[in-house]
């Protein structure tokens, strides 16, 4: 089992803590974890895109000339694709993006980044992380204590509001809770804080 030093919000060590090898010790499967970013990224498009055909532009009810006799092709309306200011044939129309990975595979995913960031030494475990009211100078003096980057996922057990506040105004800093944790988050991350019991809830799940 990977063995990984605990620590307290003023950055000292308290002790070491044993993550579970299902979890946080597989070998990653790089396929499975872009399969998941992928997935996440397109179910994230808003897909609001929209063009007019021919039965939604404006005008072009009356037929521009007679059929025959003028020497022109025959039209049928001003409005067809073929005319300036026509609707549009197979455009884009509102569609929903997301699509579903089996589960087995999004778990999987889920593992390989998790473990990726033990291999990469990327991961920094708290004993606990509380504030008495929203300060966003108390968060950056311990990620300041903890030595991390300002790119860093924070996961705590339950989302507290006072953590999640006080971090709001850090740019590349991301709080979310344990059951909130998701691939696109962990790769777009460089370091992950994560707290003892937000582990435990993590290795309950995934374990």
């Amino acid at each position: 089992m990977p063995k990984v030093s605990l620590f307290n919000q003023t950055g000292s060590q308290v002790g070491e803590i044993e993550l579970n090898d299902a979890v946080f010790g597989i070998e990653p499967n790089e396929s499975v974890v872009f399969d998941a970013v992928i997935a996440q990224r397109a179910s994230l498009r808003q897909g609001n895109h929209k063009v007019k055909n021919r039965s939604e532009v404006a005008g072009g009810g009356r037929k521009p000339w007679r059929q025959k006799g003028t020497g022109r092709a025959r039209q049928g309306s001003i409005r067809s694709p073929q005319w300036r200011g026509g609707g549009t044939v197979f455009g884009p129309v509102p569609r929903s993006y997301s699509y579903k990975l089996p589960k087995k595979v999004r778990r999987l995913a889920l593992r390989s980044a998790l473990s990726a960031k033990v291999l990469e030494e990327n991961i920094v475990v708290l004993e606990g992380l509380a504030f008495d009211a929203p300060k966003t100078k108390e968060f950056v003096k311990v990620l300041s204590n903890l030595s991390v980057a300002k790119k860093t996922l924070v996961v705590t057990a339950e989302l507290d509001e006072n953590v999640a506040l006080s971090a709001r105004n850090i740019p590349g800093v991301t709080v979310v809770s344990a059951t909130g944790v998701n691939v696109l988050d962990l790769v777009g991350h460089d370091k992950l804080v994560i707290t003892k019991a937000a582990v435990e809830k993590v290795e309950e799940v995934l374990g």
